[in-house]
């Protein structure tokens, strides 16, 4: 038994990764000619593959999107010159990108999910330290209200300090040595 061949990484920065995920019906979606771009094989071939094991794509995991939605994103990213898709794109959850390396079956598109899953976990972990963080914050507002009474009292103790006194001040001694230096 010979020694394992380790597989090759295939690098794709991070940025190029994240400029490709967008947010459709209200999940993190990457589109199928996206997807084609970065496994380096055409989008009919992504999409025949797809048809040719569509069980393992549950709406979860892809949905194809309708007229008013990719009409939306192409306006919001503009269309080729030759005039865009003649199909409606799928748009692929998490999962169905997971599922994606074991119908396309090459070590691009497993190194290039590994890459993208990466990129998921990173924006979950992204997403989950900005939740906590305004949850700190707003706890942080709800002491600060409750405290608020306590803190104003505090202030008008301190005032209360610096104000002259009502009372008369009693006349002070004279300060220093009142003895004779004289010695007796």
């Amino acid at each position: 038994m010979g020694p394992s061949k380790k597989p090759t990484t295939v690098l794709i920065p991070q940025e190029v990764i994240e400029s490709k995920i967008l947010l459709v019906r209200g999940k993190k979606v990457m589109l199928d000619k996206d997807l084609a771009t970065l496994y380096r094989v055409e989008t009919g071939q992504l999409k025949r593959a797809v048809q040719r094991n569509i069980n393992r794509f549950p709406d979860d995991f892809m949905v194809e999107l309708i007229k008013e939605e990719f009409k939306n994103l192409r306006c919001q990213f503009g269309t080729s010159s030759w005039g865009g898709q003649r199909y409606l794109p799928y748009a692929f959850t998490e999962q169905g990108v997971a599922m994606l390396s074991s119908v396309l079956r090459s070590e691009r598109a497993v190194q290039v999910n590994i890459a993208i899953m990466r990129v998921f976990v990173r924006l979950k972990e992204m997403i989950a330290t900005h939740k906590e963080l305004a949850h700190k914050l707003t706890l942080l507002e709800k002491r600060m209200g409750e405290k608020d009474e306590e803190i104003q009292t505090v202030f008008q103790l301190i005032r209360k300090l610096m104000a002259p006194s009502s009372v008369p001040a009693k006349p002070k001694g004279r300060i220093g040595f009142t003895g004779s230096w004289e010695k007796k």
